[in-house]
């Protein structure tokens, strides 16, 4: 079988396994020249890949964030429902931020020996030193609070674009923009819904051909790592990475979501999860919220038995902007990967940064694909936010397929929580219309 006809997970799997081939036994084996130049091939493969991935953000990221936002601000017909979706999005993915935050600063899997920590950054551990991260963070406090705030609104949008380290900004121009567009005349905003729509649809396909390429990209990346790292340390780390991660998602599916459900929804969330089984086994084999979006549909509606109406106008945007695993894991890879710059020696982030972090987790997870491996794209705007390089994100490779697979579920089953809440609010007899 022709593995280029393979899916996409299976050929990361693939690389993986020929990244663990080269690195731990063929490398050591050819002497240090041979290595050396395999490790110069790999970084420049792999700075190609996150080369095309940066230059897709800012386009992706406005579209996406536009065409989001306009749609849930031309709905009024809705009024009071669109209110509470966009209330339930906005709670539910804030809470899954902090609660990522707060599992990987106790638990702390990049607080680790600095020989491993430099190891694992690689070329990452070089750029960051260039890039000056130590001025970038050295003496910040919650007094850089207004700061953040000062870069929500810049005084040059298009310079703001420019700079990857400055796209708070963009992202809340998209916002309001987005948010505007719902309040021109119906004529105007058809054709701005028109031209934003088919935007966002351009980026979403140029995006995945650039993710295509991240087998390529995935070797690149990991090989070095795996070469020049301790291997025991290597494993300590990314395996207590991948129990933060889980641990993380798990709170919230099980915890956060689980008390929404009893007590602003009023339903049995015991009931809840025995009746979404089926949207969540399709998520977690698909990875994709997209994929899962008919079959959420129709589960919800038969087994939850919430309205048409509902369902039709809360799971479509739930599927595009409520991302509720992904801004977890952004928020624990990026704090994960501060970490292992910290353990290097250099300055660790402040709280103003690690609250920066969770602002953009949140607002940039509205903006991701329902697609597999998408959160990259987020992953690269929080990075060069906080002073850190996007190079690092090789550093969590290993484990994306099996996570991404977890916090497609958790994103899924986020969406149909907001259904059964917002119906039951809006006096559905939600279960008990049920089909039997």
């Amino acid at each position: 079988m022709n593995p280029l006809r393979w899916k996409l997970h299976w050929q990361i799997l693939a690389t993986l396994a020929l990244s663990t081939l080269f690195g731990l036994l063929i490398m050591p084996a050819i002497g240090e020249t041979a290595g050396a130049n395999i490790v110069a091939f790999c970084q420049f493969i792999g700075k190609l890949f996150m080369n095309a991935l940066k230059m897709v953000i800012v386009p992706l990221i406005v579209a996406s964030i536009i065409s989001g936002v306009m749609h849930l601000g031309s709905e009024k017909g809705v009024g009071r429902m669109g209110f509470k979706t966009f209330l339930y999005y906005t709670f539910s993915g804030a809470i899954a931020v902090i609660v990522g935050l707060i599992v990987v600063n106790l638990i702390g899997p990049g607080r680790i020996d600095a020989q491993t920590a430099t190891a694992m950054l690689g070329q990452g551990a070089e750029t960051s030193i260039s890039q000056g991260l130590m001025s970038k963070v050295e003496g910040r406090s919650s007094s850089d609070l207004f700061e953040i705030f000062l870069r929500m609104f810049p005084s040059n949008i298009v310079d703001a674009a420019t700079n990857n380290g400055q796209l708070l900004g963009v992202i809340t121009f998209s916002i309001l923009f987005g948010a505007f567009i719902g309040k021109l005349k119906p004529d105007q905003r058809e054709t701005q819904q028109k031209f934003w729509d088919s935007a966002q649809e351009v980026m979403l396909k140029l995006t995945d051909f650039i993710i295509r390429f991240a087998p390529i990209g995935v070797f690149g990346l990991v090989t070095p790592v795996l070469y020049t790292a301790p291997f025991g340390d290597l494993i300590g780390a990314i395996f207590w990475f991948f129990i933060t991660v889980l641990l993380a998602l798990a709170i919230h599916f099980f915890i956060s979501l689980g008390l929404v459900l009893k007590f602003v929804g009023k339903v049995n969330p015991i009931t809840h999860y025995k009746e979404m089984a089926p949207v969540l086994l399709t998520a977690f084999s698909t990875a994709s919220s997209s994929a899962t979006l008919p079959l959420t549909i129709e589960t919800v509606e038969e087994r939850a038995g919430v309205s048409k109406k509902t369902c039709s106008f809360t799971l479509p945007l739930g599927a595009t902007v409520n991302m509720d695993g992904t801004a977890l894991y952004e928020c624990v890879v990026v704090i994960f990967i501060a970490q292992l710059y910290a353990a290097t020696g250099q300055v660790a982030l402040g709280l103003g940064d690690q609250l920066l972090v969770v602002f953009l987790a949140l607002t940039t997870s509205i903006g991701v694909a329902g697609i597999p491996a998408a959160s990259l794209v987020a992953i690269a705007v929080i990075l060069p936010a906080v002073g850190l390089p996007v190079e690092a994100i090789g550093v969590v490779w290993v484990t994306d397929r099996i996570l991404d697979m977890c916090r497609t579920s958790v994103n899924v089953f986020s969406d149909t929580v907001g259904a059964v809440t917002i119906a039951s609010t809006e006096g559905e007899a939600v279960y008990e219309n049920a089909e039997n």
